[in-house]
């Protein structure tokens, strides 16, 4: 089979989306299908063509996502004459890709990782016309008519329900995590209590409650630490946490470090006390279905789908204000963590139920 996905960011780009699609293409090329990526070249470094562990990638360069959005067609529409049928995520790929398959007559598959509806409004470092231009275009993509909206969790496909799309165009496919990586790490907790957050810089992400809970508490407790993985990129949100915290008196005890390979980033986790996850929503949450297969305990705000995804060792704040987050590392550092049963997502799982979406009958070579 024949697949073209169209995605606004792909590897190496770092997040849930580009995690979910790099397994999935890959998996699907194992398989013996043909995949294409079309995508965003965001890095000048990046090439324009490539074929990565059999995916074959075309990179357009454009200076952002938006422009993406809008220019992006005329190759969509190239390539989508050449699939089968195309696949897509929210939110700048999504237009390309339907009209794409629209004009040329295939069926159309979308992930949404998350449908925010008002929570556009609540959210820190977004602007006023930004959240509405954000609200409305996400009620806009909402309103095509794709062949299925697959959701990553049970709470997405409540909210992709609840704005407005009929329950029989939406499934949950859980997304899925490779186990056998994360089986060559195991929880080493370092003599110091030392939280970390590890991911990108969303609005989304509660780093304006991390960071004020952060100071608070590493204040108090000199000899503890925190590790800020994240990415270098130029945002309010890294200029908010840089200013926040150099020059000031817990400047000492944050360790900031950027574009680890998979293989650092799990070895830093997993020489952790805890993580901290303190978003406003997810829709499924990567960082803690990883931090969960490694064995380290996690500090979640309990929002979105993470009450669906954390298990093991684990707190949940009471409250999304810093206080609450505060509280929370209080207890972790006491070692008070309430636990529940370990729950696992399966890669295989994943793609099996992706390919009986694409066409029914379809099974992987190992089944």
């Amino acid at each position: 089979m024949r697949i073209l996905f169209v995605l606004e960011y792909y590897y190496p780009h770092i997040g849930g989306v580009e995690k979910l699609f790099k397994m999935l293409c890959e998996e699907l090329v194992e398989n013996g299908h043909d995949v294409t990526v079309l995508t965003n070249r965001y890095d000048s470094k990046l090439k324009k063509r490539e074929v990565l562990k059999g995916v074959k990638i075309r990179r357009l360069s454009f200076y952002n996502r938006y422009l993406f959005t809008f220019f992006s067609l005329p190759y969509a529409v190239y390539y989508a004459g050449k699939a089968e049928l195309i696949h897509t995520t929210s939110y700048n790929a999504a237009v390309p890709a339907y009209l794409a398959a629209r004009m040329r007559g295939k069926k159309i598959f979308i992930t949404f990782h998350e449908a925010w509806g008002k929570l556009w409004f609540k959210l820190p470092f977004i602007g006023r016309f930004s959240r509405k231009l954000f609200y409305y275009y996400e009620k806009f993509i909402l309103g095509f008519s794709f062949h299925k909206f697959i959701a990553v969790s049970e709470f997405t496909k409540d909210s992709l329900v609840s704005s407005g799309v009929k329950p029989g165009r939406v499934l949950r496919i859980y997304n899925g995590v490779d186990y056998a990586d994360a089986s060559n790490y195991k929880h080493s907790e370092p003599s110091n209590f030392t939280f970390t957050y590890f991911g990108r810089l969303g609005p989304s992400k509660g780093l304006d409650l991390l960071i004020p809970a952060a100071m608070d508490f590493l204040a108090e407790h000199p000899d503890a630490s925190m590790k800020l993985i994240i990415p270098r990129e130029k945002n309010d949100i890294l200029r908010f946490v840089k200013q926040s915290i150099e020059g000031s008196q817990i400047e000492e005890q944050v360790n900031f470090l950027h574009e680890l390979s998979k293989e650092e980033l799990y070895r830093e986790i997993a020489n952790s006390s805890c993580v901290v996850i303190p978003s406003y929503s997810e829709g499924f949450c990567f960082a803690a279905a990883e931090t969960i297969a490694l064995g380290v305990p996690i500090i979640s705000s309990a929002q979105g789908a993470l009450k669906e995804v954390v298990s093991g060792k684990y707190l949940e704040m009471e409250r999304m204000d810093h206080k609450a987050l505060k509280k929370c590392l209080i207890k972790a550092n006491a070692h008070e963590w309430d636990q529940k049963p370990v729950k696992k997502f399966g890669l295989q799982d994943c793609i099996h139920d992706y390919l009986k979406v694409y066409r029914p009958g379809l099974r992987l070579r190992s089944d």
